[in-house]
């Protein structure tokens, strides 16, 4: 009985096991990061969030092979991290799910359950590609808030009018005022609506590309 006491605080852990549960983190990170780009439908894309997931589900792992089946380093560890104080806010409720969806896999990766672990990253993954595309394009689409400075040269025409044909099914000006007399500089603040949500990114490259344009805001509501 006494023996079979200490067996559960008893966890022995070879280095090639180790390896091999990081490894397969490692892996599934990857494949649960590549969803993450392929899905992503907000604006505010990070390459940090890509490089997190990764991170997160090894260190997922990393903490379960840690813990075993020894009570003790449990609740040892729960103590430690909870002085830990995370401050980022998630903007997107997308982020919080892969991050949920990469702490499911490093825990599974950790305890050694290599197949539930790929099997479950693929499925899921692929599940969220399929809704992805079935879900389309909100009916409602979003405004956005363009801002830029342009440099107005007299005699010359603004040259925003083919990039707005391009990503924007429509737009309005909104406001101009001065922002340097000396230089012509102007402020001009647009209404637009986007084709597609994705469009953001190469909205503002293919605005800042222009001749004249010497800053590029875009503002949009998240709720």
């Amino acid at each position: 009985m006494e023996q079979d006491l200490q067996s559960l605080f008893i966890f022995s852990l070879t280095i090639e096991t180790a390896l091999a549960n990081l490894a397969v983190a490692l892996l599934s990170g990857v494949l649960i990061s590549l969803f993450y780009r392929a899905t992503y439908n907000g604006v505010s894309y990070s390459k940090a969030n890509v490089l997190s997931i990764v991170m997160l589900t090894m260190v997922t792992a990393l903490v379960i092979m840690v813990i075993g089946n020894n009570l003790a380093r449990a609740f040892g560890l729960v103590g430690a991290m909870s002085i830990i104080r995370f401050r980022t806010s998630v903007k997107h409720t997308q982020d919080i799910m892969y991050i949920f969806f990469a702490l499911a896999a490093g825990l599974a990766a950790g305890a050694g359950m290599y197949a539930i672990v790929l099997a479950g990253t693929v499925f899921i993954g692929l599940a969220m590609m399929l809704l992805s595309e079935l879900a389309g394009e909100n009916p409602a689409k979003r405004e956005y808030l363009l801002q830029l400075v342009y440099r107005d040269e007299q005699g010359e025409e603004r040259p925003f009018s083919a990039v707005f044909e391009q990503h924007c099914s429509k737009h309005k000006l909104v406001n101009v005022k001065t922002v340097s007399e000396n230089e012509n500089l102007l402020e001009m603040s647009f209404y637009i609506v986007l084709k597609k949500e994705k469009q953001s990114k190469s909205l503002v490259t293919s605005i800042k590309a222009l001749a004249g344009v010497q800053r590029v805001n875009l503002f949009f509501d998240e709720n």
